[in-house]
């Protein structure tokens, strides 16, 4: 009888089931916030997040250290953020949620624009250096690792010596913005994959296309 009492009245709750935990991915757009930046190279991982809330009919909302958007394909929670440090902190925001939610490091996915390959280029990996990108750079120092997943887009490297940040903060020219529609899209399947298939079977299927 007190063994069931105390059931009765105990209502502190149970810790998730490690099964549950790993069916909850992260997924985290790099971009700097601000309307001037929107259109901008280096904010391909907002309009990446973007693209997957209009294919999956949900809205992002302000929440601490960035915008949080969360949809579910079957049976898997998916949270995607996107960072309002700027992409200098992006380390921070992710570190936050990814505690927050009790997240596997395994299941985030971090989507970043890449000078080092031609416009559109999906390549996906599962570690790699910082490669000069300060988003990048920052998330590898609150995680203290270099294997994390991440997912570069090609942005291409169509810049004089020395324009670089001109040009990765500079807008898609005409010929981006008419190849960009059907990239966003493609980029898309790839979130899906990783959540669906796993890193691996990801990598195999999209990589280089």
């Amino acid at each position: 009888m007190f063994q069931f009492l105390k059931g009765l009245f105990n209502t502190r709750p149970s810790a998730p089931k490690e099964e549950d935990l790993m069916k909850k991915f992260l997924i985290v757009g790099l971009g700097n916030i601000g309307d001037e930046y929107t259109e901008t190279r280096h904010n391909i991982g907002f309009k990446i997040l973007d693209e997957l809330a209009k294919a999956n009919e949900f809205t992002f909302e302000t929440a601490k250290l960035g915008d949080l958007g969360t949809f579910k394909i079957k049976g898997r929670t998916i949270i995607c953020l996107k960072p309002s440090t700027y992409m200098n902190r992006s380390g921070k925001a992710l570190k936050y949620w990814m505690d927050k939610e009790k997240i596997p490091q395994s299941n985030i996915l971090v989507i970043t624009d890449d000078i080092n390959l031609p416009f559109g280029t999906i390549r996906i990996k599962t570690k790699g250096s910082d490669g000069g990108h300060n988003g990048l750079k920052d998330i590898q120092q609150h995680l203290q690792t270099h294997a994390y997943n991440r997912f570069r887009f090609g942005v291409g490297a169509n810049f004089g010596k020395g324009r670089q940040v001109d040009y990765v903060l500079g807008q898609w020219n005409e010929e981006e913005r008419n190849l960009i529609k059907e990239r966003l899209s493609r980029s898309a399947e790839v979130v899906s994959a990783f959540v669906l298939s796993g890193i691996a079977r990801t990598m195999n299927q999209f990589n280089n296309t």
